[in-house]
């Protein structure tokens, strides 16, 4: 059995086989080599094993993948897959078996670490997906608002919720043939994620008789699953923002029997078992393990204490009441909070749906691909040769109580179960289509969406042309146009009577162009301005509730942390009067006296990369500075009021051309192999910065064939 790898100038892998089966085995022996330790990382963050090499700071995630049950959730979806499906999984996984030991010890992070690499299940590159994903709906944004409710009252529930970008969305958009020079359409975009070392997202080249695909690969799964060009139709996506994943808040009770929970038709038992987590560097720690039948339980326990007064909680126990509240023999019962997701409830992630869509050769074939999609639920772009577009979501939504997307819900009362799933919408395309995570066909499937800016600027962009070509799209990528920054400076145009210095930086602030370019002097100014605001409201008495660590798991803190969740919601609290005894003049002079004793600097002098790695690395590293705000199109997001550093922005660039695949355009942030030093680490990091990508070969006569290996 033999694999054909050849590499490009970038060392992007392009992998040819006489099969399907033989393709995927090279594709996991290929992922292996190149992400060797990225995929062990992932492989563990799947099971809840990280801990036992990267210490107790991994433990909050651990405690969370076992108490979710992602091992096993991906076990029940690998054992329900159709049997052509089940076999393709499980060739890959052959191959990064055949080639992690090989892959590992190229990598210095084992050695570093003391890790060894093991082999994988059939069903762990279902567990590496549902652990990318699994936070990606925003379930602890309910953790969020149930403290906002309880410290501020039911009828501020929505009060932070001006459409939080979150931690990930993407732009995309779609041209049609009647606006492009070529007369045939065009698609790009750049999804958004946290900025990883290595990339989350691997070029590559999938070539045999049944397929010949090109896209994006996520290390670690098998095929083209998000982006992807298969020479007749390609298509693309972004998060659809839509709410799928719910939380309960659980009544439990040990019984002699084991543990019970208190659901609408009473007392009912529920699953539970123990399990030990390994940390490095401390003494191993033990969970329990509980599911109820809502689904796991990921907070508390029937050994934590009630929820403290004024939560969302049942009413004092009833002595006419059939359900006893109180518990048994004169144990309490206590609080928990249990989650159910989609593929917990279904046993289907919808994997089948990725090599239906490296198969597809039109539009219609990816979208019947799509009618099986599960998780994360997206907004989806495809276009042919024929000229046809499609634009619509794909994924599961239950069907359920408003209250369920907005909150964390009771177990123990009825109408908040699921009944069955939403109809995904979608919409015709009139000369352009653009996906930016706002408003849009997947309005009725959310809660909180991303604000307006992306998306009505590319459309902007997009309709000043009508001869698009592939290489000009590109230009919309590095767009820093911020129109989110309109509201706080209007509040800073109404001021009198500032100090000297305050008045000539508003005079400046008044002035700029609203591009937030990396050598911007009054980009930096705004972004200084702007943190100092966000503190200030954050600091505000009528906020001084939520602004105490809240006693939740630290899995949680990138949703439940004031400052951040204040700065995305500025647009709103800067108008809002929900916040008695909020001087927001006051705040804004302030602020703006604070960002005026300040050295002045360019915004890329502040704004700089700063990536996400698994494993700190041993030295300082110098990372450039960028342009853009998380309310461009150049998506480079900080956290104002926290650090003006940037770990998420655009994880991949890509222009699909249908006049000719070999027209088409990507680029990653760092490069296409995980191994420091390796030529083809970072090689790409500089032509990312600048907005320059590369061309997509698919000849493989253009291509360097390396050594055949058996």
């Amino acid at each position: 059995m033999t694999v054909t790898t050849y590499r490009d100038a970038w060392g992007i892998p392009h992998l040819r086989a006489s099969d399907a089966l033989r393709l995927a085995r090279g594709q996991g022996e290929n992922a292996a080599l190149d992400r060797a330790w990225q995929i062990e990382v992932e492989r563990h963050r799947s099971q809840g094993t990280t801990a036992s090499f990267l210490g107790e700071d991994a433990l909050s995630w651990d405690r969370l993948a076992r108490r979710a049950r992602l091992d096993d959730t991906a076990r029940r979806c690998f054992e329900n897959l159709d049997e052509p499906t089940a076999a393709w999984v499980s060739a890959y996984v052959d191959g990064v078996n055949a080639g992690l030991v090989r892959g590992a010890s190229a990598a210095p992070e084992f050695a570093a670490t003391g890790l060894e690499p093991r082999p994988w299940e059939p069903w762990t590159p279902l567990g590496v997906w549902l652990a990318h994903h699994i936070l990606f709906a925003g379930f602890p944004t309910k953790l969020w608002r149930e403290e906002v409710a309880r410290r501020l009252g039911d009828d501020a529930i929505e009060l932070f919720a001006t459409d939080d970008p979150g931690t990930a969305g993407s732009n995309g958009w779609m041209v049609s043939g009647e606006r492009t020079a070529t007369g045939a359409p065009l698609i790009a975009g750049d999804p958004h994620r946290f900025i990883q070392d290595p990339g989350f997202y691997q070029q590559i080249h999938l070539s045999c008789p049944e397929y010949d695909v090109v896209g994006f690969a996520v290390p670690g799964v098998p095929g083209v699953a998000h982006f992807g060009h298969t020479g007749g139709v390609a298509w693309a996506i972004t998060n659809a923002m839509s709410d799928y994943h719910d939380l309960y808040r659980e009544r439990l009770r040990r019984t002699d029997g084991g543990v019970e929970a208190l659901g609408p038709d009473g007392w009912r038992p529920a699953v539970h078992h123990r399990e030990t987590i390994e940390v490095a560097g401390g003494e191993p720690v033990e969970i329990e393990v509980i599911e109820t039948e809502r689904g796991p339980v990921i907070i508390g326990g029937p050994d934590e204490a009630p929820e403290p007064s004024g939560a969302a909680g049942p009413p004092d126990p009833d002595p006419s009441d059939p359900c006893d509240l109180s518990g048994t023999a004169g144990r309490p019962a206590a609080s928990g909070i249990s989650l159910r997701y989609p593929p917990r409830v279904t046993a289907d992630l919808g994997f089948a749906a990725i090599p239906a869509l490296m198969r597809a050769r039109t539009v219609a074939d990816v979208d019947r691909a799509l009618d099986g999609w599960i998780e994360p639920v997206n907004v989806v772009h495809a276009a042919d040769t024929a000229g046809e577009l499609l634009h619509r979501v794909a994924g599961y939504v239950p069907v359920r109580h408003r209250d369920n997307r907005l909150r964390v819900v009771p177990a123990w009362l009825p109408g908040h179960d699921w009944r069955g799933r939403h109809d995904t919408p979608r919409a015709a395309v009139d000369g352009v289509a653009v996906m930016a995570n706002a408003r849009g066909i997947a309005t009725p499937l959310g809660v909180e969406f991303a604000p307006p800016h992306r998306a009505a600027r590319i459309e902007t962009l997009l309709r000043r042309s009508e001869e698009w070509t592939a290489r000009e799209l590109t230009a919309i990528h590095m767009d820093t146009h911020l129109a989110a920054a309109e509201p706080l400076l209007a509040r800073v145009a109404a001021l009198e009577g500032l100090d000297p210095a305050s008045e000539r930086l508003r005079r400046r602030l008044l002035s700029w162009d609203l591009h937030m370019g990396a050598d911007s002097v009054e980009a930096a100014d705004y972004a200084r301005l702007r943190s100092a605001v966000t503190r200030r409201i954050a600091a505000a008495p009528a906020l001084k509730d939520l602004a105490a660590p809240l006693s939740y798991p630290a899995v949680f803190d990138p949703w439940l942390t004031l400052t951040a969740k204040v700065a995305f919601a500025l647009e709103t609290l800067l108008t809002t009067d929900r916040l008695p005894g909020l001087d927001v003049p006051a705040v804004v002079r302030a602020a703006l006296a604070e960002a005026a004793a300040a050295e002045p600097v360019p915004w890329g002098g502040l704004h700089r990369l700063a990536p996400c790695r698994a494993l700190p690395a041993g030295r300082e590293e110098h990372w450039p500075g960028l342009g853009g705000d998380h309310d461009c199109v150049l998506a480079t997001s900080s956290t104002p009021g926290v650090t003006h550093l940037s770990s998420r922005g655009p994880s991949a660039r890509y222009v699909w051309d249908l006049s000719h695949r070999d027209n088409s355009l990507w680029v990653v942030p760092l490069g296409t192999r995980g191994i420091p030093g390796d030529p083809h680490h970072r090689d790409q990091l500089p032509l990312w910065q600048r907005g320059e990508l590369v061309p997509v070969v698919t000849d493989f006569a253009r291509l360097t064939q390396e050594p055949e290996r058996p």
